[in-house]
């Protein structure tokens, strides 16, 4: 059956989810929501039905996919998991965190880009949770989008940029959290390493496992298997260039082109123009984060030549910002 010109979108009645749920388990593909972003479903057992991940997104298959979970419980179902990894569980899922594991032979190559390993969480948004309870299937689900693009937030963020590769989106509502999980490396649990920051930070990481958490490997080249998705050089970018800085001044302001976007933590006082953006009114870092890729796909349909971003100071969820500004910046 063809799809249809744009996906529908639809709110999540019993019978809805129902038929949702029976789509996955017949192996179609959905556009759902999360806490992080949303993300482009399927069947995580059946290796057709993820390869239309992969076909719709553009997705290359050295990106491998984030398997997600009902419960902390079906973990050993699908990857060979450790006491960190327990302790890990018990600490942030439901939640924005993935944890890198061993893999069992039940989950398909092409879910781990063809590595022994697989990416696990186990989501907190409860509208994706009913519907993984329904499915009764593992759902491999990365962001909605076509691959590179600024990630989804909301459900018209995915009919946007997918609404003639997917057939329904699931509409949750605006991501409670706004970037991708955090990515914590747990195959050798001695030696844990941070893949991709997110709002489960390396300080919580640590505090739980109570030993250092390393930092990711260099950069992967796109040609070769990645370890987990979001470590690409250039990725959440909008097709606007931007131009980063570590401080944005109202002098360098003032004297830029009317066709610049200028792009802080929080709009600054006497910087009136309509080119000027703040992430957060009040500079709070969760705002910034829920805001951030709705804000770069704004400006990126505004006919901007160029985006300028202020990085944001910090650690902590300001690393996970700087960490996608600095992917959206890469050329």
């Amino acid at each position: 059956m063809a799809h249809p010109k744009t996906a529908r979108i639809v709110r999540g009645t019993a019978r809805q989810l129902a038929a949702l749920a029976a789509a996955l388990r017949r192996g179609e593909i959905v556009g759902v929501p999360t806490e992080t972003v949303y993300g482009l479903a399927a069947n995580a057992l059946d290796a057709v039905a993820c390869r239309k991940i992969f076909r719709a997104k553009g997705r290359p298959t050295t990106d491998p996919l984030i398997v997600h979970l009902p419960s902390a419980h079906d973990l050993a179902g699908v990857a060979v998991p450790n006491a960190a990894a327990y302790r890990l569980a018990a600490a942030f899922w439901p939640g924005p965190l993935t944890i890198v594991l061993p893999k069992r032979a039940v989950v398909p190559d092409i879910v781990s880009a063809g590595l022994p390993s697989v990416a696990v969480r186990v989501p907190a948004h409860p509208l994706f949770r009913r519907l993984l309870r329904l499915a009764e299937v593992p759902l491999a689900a990365p962001s909605a989008n076509p691959f590179g693009y600024v990630s989804p937030t909301a459900a018209e963020h995915v009919r946007a940029g997918l609404g003639q590769k997917v057939r329904v989106i699931l509409d949750g509502g605006p991501c409670a959290v706004g970037l991708e999980s955090t990515i914590v490396d747990l195959r050798d649990p001695a030696k844990p390493r941070l893949l991709r920051p997110g709002a489960v930070t390396r300080a919580q990481l640590e505090r739980v496992l109570g030993v250092k958490v390393g930092a990711p490997p260099r950069r992967p080249s796109a040609r070769t298997a990645q370890l987990a998705p979001g470590m690409l050089t250039r990725h959440y970018s909008p097709r606007t260039p931007v131009v980063l800085h570590a401080r944005l001044t109202p002098t360098l302001v003032r004297r830029g082109a009317t066709d610049e976007a200028w792009l802080f933590l929080m709009k600054p006082r006497g910087l009136a123009a309509k080119t000027v953006h703040g992430l957060a009114p009040r500079g709070d870092l969760r705002g910034a984060a829920r805001r951030l890729f709705g804000v770069l796909r704004t400006l990126d349909t505004a006919g901007y030549k160029r985006i300028h971003a202020e990085l944001v100071p910090g650690d902590g969820l300001a690393a996970a910002i700087n960490d996608r500004l600095r992917r959206a910046a890469a050329r």
